[in-house]
């Protein structure tokens, strides 16, 4: 057997059933492998965006997404995707072609050291010499992939590797044993009981959740354990839809985009325990967390302690696996006085909400928008948000409850993320297709706008929104903060209006355009009942540059 056959075939034997990539010189036998084998392959437009296909595929479905591409260019088309999978700790595995063996170090055409390149940011990469190794690298690579913290995995394959011809096949890998990677699921039971004390001991306790809540399916566990305590509940940016946000011990996003009464009952709360979040300075105020007592419980014994130097009580395990152990005894509940405190800080701020706007603004109000959205939409729906003004707008207003999902980039801030990735949500919801929203500003937009010729090829059922304010909002925001005085606005001006509805409507879209918050309301109505992909641009006026 050849080589690229034996790779599809161990693909298959790990459930792939999708492969998003584009071809070149370094993958000629991997893609004539590819005819005979049953798995579906999507041709995205950029390598750059294949891995964000894959990353809304795995988010999606809970499998192991896969990408590929060739050598040299091909493979540094991958980087900024896989270095976003591994900041959100989403499994793909990344495949790539590579010049022929003897070739490697030469700089040969479209050489480039891609297992070096990516080795800050995946959790393994291999580089295929024998191909007899096959069967065991996929192996390996996709249970590294989607185990322990899950993350990127890169396997890189020379084009003589994959040509060569098997004699007699290497035997079936039934069970792994992978030196130095072991990791830890279940709490220690000594480190438990810490906790339990802890939580009896604290008065103003509160729980801090982040994106391994989600992705360890540990949210019912987490409300659970909340209403338990008593304690209200805050998450990071990854860990929105963590807990239900139309529950009553809900308190908010915390982080320098987050809710201003969040970060005061945070400040308030006398205990921290932390759950699946990394402590990244986005999400969260170290200077905070060092001044009250804290647990955290995290998957990574890399996490603990990083960012944060004062963790009380470290608990390694898997979130949904610990936080049963904790369920499984007496959970003391904090004083109710505690929560009515927490109830009437969100009453005062809610009152003043709308405060910093500026009348004078004309055009479509983003936040009126997903308040409007979140109000409108199916309890199923998911709202995938790429970088900037446009994320933070979404996150803030746009309610995640029922079976809602947000996804975004949030570790690494990738603008370009949202389309591929939604497209990977349409994919992985096959013959079960449920609302998918993308949300861009009109400068990510135009980072993967050539993605629009996959939605059309395939007719996703995607429903694109686009914020164009003309401007790269969120760092205009940054300079008008930092500096003030407009005149140093700088480089941050789209000076070509593109289209987008008449672009749009060229790639086959039904396509909408709305200038007012009466005429986005409509708009969004009639593309939400539109079996295939819509979009609708919202014109925004450059000065809401507030969240």
């Amino acid at each position: 057997m050849l080589a690229s056959k034996l790779l599809f075939k161990c693909l298959e034997e790990e459930g792939v059933e999708m492969i998003f990539g584009y071809p070149g010189g370094a993958l000629l036998p991997i893609y004539d492998a590819m005819i005979d084998s049953k798995i579906e392959h999507i041709l995205v437009r950029n390598e750059q965006a294949a891995p964000h296909y894959a990353n809304g595929y795995a988010r999606e479905t809970g499998k192991v997404g896969v990408c590929l591409a060739t050598s040299g260019p091909g493979a540094t088309n991958l980087i900024t995707g896989i270095a976003t999978a591994y900041l959100d700790s989403i499994p793909i595995v990344a495949i790539t072609g590579q010049v022929n063996r003897d070739l490697i170090g030469t700089d040969a055409f479209q050489e480039a050291d891609i297992f070096g390149a990516t080795l800050p940011f995946v959790k393994h990469s291999y580089l295929v010499k024998n191909p007899k190794d096959i069967p065991r690298v996929v192996k390996e690579a996709f249970y590294i992939a989607s185990t322990g913290r899950p993350g990127p995995v890169l396997i890189d394959i020379p084009r003589d590797v994959q040509m060569e011809n098997l004699r007699h096949l290497p035997p079936r890998i039934k069970t792994l044993d992978i030196p130095g990677y072991k990791p830890t699921y279940e709490g220690h039971t000594g480190q438990i009981k810490r906790v339990l004390r802890k939580i009896k001991q604290s008065k103003r306790p509160m729980i801090y959740a982040g994106g391994g809540v989600t992705l360890s399916g540990a949210r019912d566990e987490l409300v659970r354990l909340a209403e338990a305590m008593q304690a209200p509940v805050v998450t990071s940016f990854m860990g929105i839809g963590a807990f239900p946000q139309d529950h009553p011990l809900y308190a908010g996003i915390w982080g320098s985009h987050g809710y201003p009464e969040t970060d005061q009952i945070v400040k308030m709360a006398d205990m921290a325990l932390c759950v699946g979040a990394r402590m990244s300075n986005r999400g969260t105020s170290t200077a905070v967390l060092n001044q009250k007592e804290m647990i955290h419980i995290d998957i990574d014994p890399a996490e603990i302690g990083k960012n944060v130097n004062d963790t009380n009580i470290p608990v390694v395990g898997d979130a949904k696996t610990v936080l049963s152990e904790i369920l499984e005894h007496e959970i003391q509940a904090a004083d109710p006085a505690w929560m009515k405190t927490v109830h009437e800080i969100a009453a005062e701020h809610d009152k003043h909400r709308d405060d910093d706007l500026d009348p004078s603004l004309g055009g479509v109000n983003p936040r009126n928008f997903f308040r409007w959205l979140s109000d409108t939409v199916a309890d199923d729906t998911t709202l995938v948000a790429d970088v900037g003004l446009n994320q933070v707008w979404a996150a803030l207003h746009f309610q995640i409850r029922g079976d809602r999902k947000y996804l975004t980039s949030g570790g690494l801030g990738t603008m370009g993320y949202a389309i591929p990735a939604a497209s990977g949500v349409c994919f992985g919801a096959g013959e079960n297709p449920q609302t998918v929203i993308a949300v861009c500003g009109d400068g990510s937009f135009q980072m993967a706008m050539g993605e629009l010729g996959v939605i059309a090829e395939h007719q996703l059922p995607l429903k694109l929104v686009v914020m164009n304010n003309g401007k790269l909002g969120m760092v205009r925001q940054q300079q008008h903060d930092n500096y003030g005085a407009k005149h140093h606005y700088s480089g941050t001006d789209i000076n070509f209006n593109v289209p987008f509805v008449e672009l749009a409507e060229v790639y086959g879209f039904k396509a909408y355009r709305a200038t007012t918050d009466e005429a986005a309301r409509q708009a969004m109505t009639e593309a939400l009942k539109q079996p295939g992909p819509t979009l609708v641009e919202c014109t925004v006026d450059p000065d809401f540059i507030r969240f």
